[in-house]
């Protein structure tokens, strides 16, 4: 047996009712379970039960045995003190707070089929434990748990980025450039290019918006690739000898240290992606007069964002993957597929947390409702839920699933989740049906 589970059944209030007692047999009656706490102290604040005639206000503590509240050390702390009912699973033992006063104690009468159907999904061996029964669960209900998985999935990004934001300084420029910059690593050089924006500042690339070569120059100059012996075909190629010659004049300018040129992955890529091609793609992308983080924000609708993104790499790259060996010769576009994932993972977060730090409703509302208007991801996870008969109409739906998968599904937050919640307690009659429509 698991708290947890016990927690889930005394919130919504799954036990026979009719059989929770005090010492004395009086019956307890549950007017409030009280406020959910996931942190330090009690299990639930701010409960309120009914014993006779007398009404109790306080805090609820909730065991497997009751002889754990000694076991975690409860009746030393004052801050159990408040604790009016100490509800268990086995009564095995009396309970004193740490002022020498017994605590009511009470046991849960409930059904074994729910912990039977609970044990079934947290025992399941695939990720998504619920993929054969989801499908029954009312739309209604799917809907408003995927709604708010999104914004959970904004709020949790947005924090990382709130952290960007505090360490430079509260610049927004400098903040979308070291996010944008992150993801043009598409997984494999992530790294790398993180390592790049922390290496350049972007208040240096801001000097040289109106010259292209420049920002090349910088760019490929601190990512280490213009270090001698990295590209061996490129020692007489006119191209990278003049990168070369104008990143020594700009690294002594603003003392500049390379990273070493060995980190960066080209295994296993498609020619497109290698990082050369997409670091001749940032660099037109940044080379914007008036500032890309203000052309985003102020974007009306997502034709304008996807403009801003579909940028295409130098003349020289239209016919060159790698430094000085040539290719056939294709335009380096960054297609629409290459725009979404930036605006899903880079663009929307920053929207999301500029609302949060305007304190801006409708700012955020507006990043959630790009999402919608954005093409749904494709990749194995969005595979498993359409297997399992729901599908992501939208990037605002793939980025729930993404989200219900790798924090419920993958951590077996079953009773967290209300898809799990509701299927635990399907084919069994409780008071307030409506409730499981709200967060467990």
């Amino acid at each position: 047996m698991k708290e947890e589970f016990l927690h889930y059944l005394w919130k919504y209030g799954l036990y026979d009712r009719d059989r929770l007692f005090d010492n004395e047999s009086n019956k307890i009656h549950v007017i409030h379970p009280g406020e959910y706490n996931r942190d330090a102290g009690p299990d639930f604040f701010n409960a309120r039960v009914r014993i006779g005639d007398t009404e109790w206000a306080g805090n609820v503590e909730i065991h497997t045995r009751a002889s754990h509240y000694y076991t975690h050390g409860h009746h030393l702390d004052p801050s159990f003190d408040n604790v009016i009912l100490h509800v268990v699973a086995e009564n095995d033992k009396k309970v004193f707070n740490s002022k020498g006063e017994e605590i009511l104690t009470t046991g849960l009468v409930y059904d074994s089929l729910l912990y039977d159907k609970y044990l079934d999904l947290v025992n399941n061996p695939c990720i998504i434990a619920c993929q054969d029964d989801v499908s029954r669960i009312d739309t209604v209900l799917l809907h408003s748990w995927l709604d708010a998985l999104v914004t959970e999935r904004l709020h949790e990004k947005s924090d990382a980025i709130m952290k960007i934001y505090t360490e430079t300084g509260h610049d927004w420029d400098e903040t979308f450039y070291r996010v944008l910059t992150r993801y043009f690593g598409f997984r494999v050089n992530t790294e790398p290019f993180e390592m790049l924006a922390n290496a350049l500042p972007f208040r240096i690339i801001r000097k040289h918006s109106d010259n292209l070569f420049q920002i090349e120059a910088l760019l490929f100059g601190t990512a280490g690739m213009l270090e001698e012996g990295l590209f061996k075909e490129a020692i007489s190629d006119d191209y990278y000898i003049r990168l070369i010659r104008e990143f020594r004049i700009l690294s002594s300018k603003y003392s500049l240290h390379p990273l070493h040129g060995w980190i960066w992955k080209f295994c296993r890529l498609r020619p497109a992606n290698f990082p050369t091609v997409r670091i001749s793609q940032l660099a037109a992308m940044l080379s914007v007069t008036g500032g890309l983080f203000s052309r985003v924000v102020e974007a009306a609708d997502i034709r304008q964002l996807r403009e801003i993104f579909e940028v295409t790499a130098s003349e020289y790259w239209d016919d060159h993957y790698i430094f000085g060996k040539v290719s056939s010769s294709i335009s380096k576009r960054a297609g629409s597929q290459a725009a979404d994932i930036f605006l899903i993972n880079a663009v929307m977060p920053v929207i999301f947390f500029f609302g949060r730090a305007r304190n801006s409703p409708d700012i955020k509302e507006r990043a959630m409702d790009f999402l919608g208007c954005i093409r749904t991801e494709q990749n194995s996870i969005i595979d498993e839920w359409e297997a399992a008969g729901i599908n992501a109409e939208s990037a605002f739906y793939s980025q729930a699933l993404l989200q219900l998968r790798n924090s419920y599904c993958k951590k077996r937050r079953c009773l967290e989740c209300r898809i799990g919640a509701k299927l635990i307690t399907l084919g069994r009659k409780f008071r307030n049906h409506d409730e499981l429509i709200l967060e467990p």
